[in-house]
């Protein structure tokens, strides 16, 4: 029988964001005793807490949420761990000399998660500022293989996070970029991930609820 193991952060009223990001604001609109039902007010970004980015988050002429096959968000999966058993210190770069001794899992169309235990700092200013960084570099390297999916513990690629973005999402590229997921020290080498965004029309990315599946 298959488990699941959540892999979303909490999505709670005034939780800290990117800077100029909208704040997360979740409020009641209405109660069971007031009209008989509880009913919920939500106002956030589109790249709050865990959350996908599709090719228009940077790219006009990129491909948004809509566009993009189902199958990209769903399927067999596997981990990076770069950090077994305890986390990168802050602002670590991510080389591609870190990313080598695992080039046999980024194939092309392959979906691949790399922790490196940030996840711990999720919650406080401190997750937007010092995370591990993914170098250019590297980010060319997993582009060059055409993997269809990359998912990460902190909450954005890269320090250098327009050239990186334009890297990872380019036309000829198009790799789904997976943010801010957690608990990733419960994962298994080879696990079934399940993350699919909401159907917001013509935009740029959504907040997901991400499940590994585990045999």
């Amino acid at each position: 029988m298959s488990r699941f193991i959540d892999l979303s952060h909490p999505l709670v009223d005034g939780l800290p964001n990117f800077p100029d990001d909208p704040q997360l604001s979740v409020k009641v609109h209405c109660t069971v005793g007031e009209r008989g039902y509880n009913l919920s007010q939500l106002s956030m970004g589109s790249h709050q807490g865990t959350h996908l980015d599709a090719p228009f988050h940077f790219y006009d002429d990129g491909k948004t949420i809509e566009q993009i096959a189902l199958e990209r968000f769903c399927g067999p999966a596997c981990l990076v761990d770069l950090a077994p058993g305890g986390a990168l210190a802050p602002s670590t770069p991510l080389t591609v000399e870190m990313f080598e001794p695992h080039a046999a899992r980024f194939t092309p169309g392959a979906r691949v998660i790399y922790r490196t235990g940030w996840s711990q700092a999720f919650g406080t200013e401190t997750f937007f500022q010092e995370f591990p960084t993914l170098t250019l570099e590297a980010a060319r390297w997993m582009a060059d293989r055409r993997i269809g999916m990359i998912g990460m513990d902190t909450p954005t690629p890269s320090t250098d996070w327009l050239e990186c973005h334009h890297i990872l999402l380019a036309k000829d590229v198009e790799i789904v970029i997976v943010e801010g997921l957690t608990n990733l020290d419960q994962l298994p080498d080879e696990f079934r991930f399940i993350g699919f965004p909401l159907k917001i029309v013509g935009r740029d990315g959504s907040p997901i609820r991400a499940v590994a599946e585990i045999d």
